[in-house]
């Protein structure tokens, strides 16, 4: 069984969806400050590693802006957390270009192995105002086609999303093995 280090339960559940039997484990790693999401993950899998006793994975991700020229990528989870989606609405406001992409990297690691990373992502744009109740985060002004992420079932945001991309790389690594 893989030990998944996160307090976001809406990441077990949409990787559990996919991986089937995995625990999670919320113990908090340090997330350095770094320009990419790689970076992040590969130092994190080190030290959750080395914490825990069997397989491990850890997940980063994050919302990256074209017309904010990427803005907030790495820094996603603090930038929610601190202007939410209201404040990245209003960074946006008259702005013509919304394209965004959700990018994610899964890091995955055994008793004494290396590392691996995994990556995902989805392209799609920013909506003028949130849609719909599901999901978590940025999901309710990132749309995929018609549709805002929150306002998509899990089976259908796990076929399409960023997450769901990198987690379905690491579940076809481990059957290939």
């Amino acid at each position: 069984m893989i030990n998944f280090v996160t307090g976001n339960r809406g990441k077990f559940e949409e990787a559990r969806g996919i991986l089937g039997d995995l625990l999670q484990k919320n113990l908090g790693y340090v997330e350095i400050q770094a320009e990419t999401l790689e970076e992040v993950a590969a130092y994190g899998i080190r030290e959750v590693a080395g914490r825990l006793e069997g397989p491990v994975m850890i997940e980063d991700a994050g919302l990256f802006i074209e017309g904010l020229k990427g803005f907030p990528g790495v820094y996603s989870a603090y930038v929610f957390d601190t202007i939410g989606n209201g404040g990245i609405l209003r960074l946006m406001e008259g702005m013509a270009d919304r394209r965004a992409a959700f990018r994610s990297v899964v890091a995955y690691a055994e008793a004494g192995g290396e590392p691996v990373l995994f990556r995902g992502e989805v392209w799609g744009e920013i909506a003028t105002e949130p849609r719909g109740s599901g999901g978590f985060g940025y999901d309710p002004i990132f749309m995929v086609g018609d549709k805002t992420i929150a306002e998509m079932e899990l089976s259908e945001k796990n076929g399409i999303s960023h997450r769901g991309a990198s987690i379905r790389a690491l579940n076809s690594w481990l059957s290939s093995r």
